[in-house]
């Protein structure tokens, strides 16, 4: 079998750079092509959390936590539970709690679940000790109440501290 040589194909600068010597050239109009096509116009839907993000934006502006009302704002991973008592107008944390934090956790070992119940019980007794007896919002980040964020909302509704 034998080689033939085959003639490159040869192009020119303005072909391969897609541009056009001659600065403007009119389609021609035909009598079937008289109207234009349809201008489709789509938006970009939110998704859910960005949803949920707009939404605890929004709150957090209505809801300003204070010294004898504070915001309670709760974020959940996807292992563990964080909760906080936060006064908004002095920028301060009054109570902190996570499921990580050993002195939940060890006495006596336990699973998140129970944990985040323990995390619920040490902020009914913070509130208790800061005479704080009423919270202004319950901030839940927009998170679906899963096993942990129902077992933190029951050991915190038992003592009347979820706002409803």
């Amino acid at each position: 079998m034998a080689l033939v040589p085959v003639p490159l194909p040869q192009f020119s600068a303005s072909s391969i750079f897609q541009t056009r010597l001659n600065s403007f050239s009119r389609p021609s109009l035909s009598a079937k092509n008289t109207f234009p096509k349809h201008l489709v116009i789509t938006s970009r839907a939110n998704t859910r959390k960005e949803s949920a993000k707009v939404r605890n934006r929004r709150l957090q502006r209505k809801f300003n936590g204070t010294s004898a009302k504070p915001r309670l704002s709760v974020f959940c991973s996807t292992k563990q539970l964080y909760a906080m008592l936060v006064d908004d107008q002095n920028k301060k944390c009054l109570f902190y709690g996570s499921t990580l934090q050993k002195s939940i956790r060890d006495n006596p070992a336990c699973s998140t679940v129970e944990a985040a119940q323990r995390v619920g019980e040490e902020l009914v007794k913070a509130c208790i000790d800061l005479k704080i007896n009423e919270i202004s919002s319950y901030d839940w980040n927009g998170f679906s109440r899963g096993e942990r964020m129902e077992a933190f909302e029951i050991a915190i509704s038992q003592h009347g501290f979820l706002p409803r």
